[in-house]
């Protein structure tokens, strides 16, 4: 059976693909949970139409994208934290931190597109973090932590 999928289904496509699944994962779950529909020829149609009336606003939503990533790399963050005598972090300094000071210089970002590594930084010194602007923009970004 030839399904559209209506999101992201993990293992098994992104949203807007036309996908072969068994009969009964179709009917019995993707298309009673609202993940897909039945690609008939008529949905294809309107599918096409979608996706060719989403390039132009996509491509819009990336420029911008690629204005701001212009922006946030010009930019120079300093975060303060209170260490030891090592040069040890009490805690660590994440995403949400990295979030406030970026919109404290103007420029508003989401937290959950900052990945920084996987426990948080926990030193002071030069750090790096990818910044998902876009699905096709992610930028490094580089930051200072100082102690306090």
């Amino acid at each position: 059976m030839e399904i559209i999928l209506k999101q992201d289904v993990q293992r098994l496509g992104s949203k807007d693909d036309i996908v072969k699944v068994k009969d009964g994962y179709g009917r019995n779950y993707l298309i009673p949970q609202g993940m897909a529909v039945i690609a008939t020829p008529s949905s294809k149609k309107v599918l096409a139409e979608n996706i060719r009336q989403r390039a132009h606003k996509e491509a819009k939503l990336k420029d911008e994208a690629l204005v701001l990533a212009e922006k946030i790399k010009a930019l120079t963050i300093t975060i303060g934290a209170k260490t030891s005598t090592t040069g040890k972090i009490f805690g660590s300094v994440n995403n949400i931190q990295l979030a406030e000071a970026i919109a404290a210089q103007g420029i508003e970002i989401d937290r959950k597109s900052i990945t920084i590594a996987k426990d948080g930084v926990k030193e002071i010194g030069k750090h790096t973090a990818k910044i998902k602007l876009h699905r096709e923009v992610v930028i490094d970004f580089e930051f200072e932590v100082v102690s306090e």
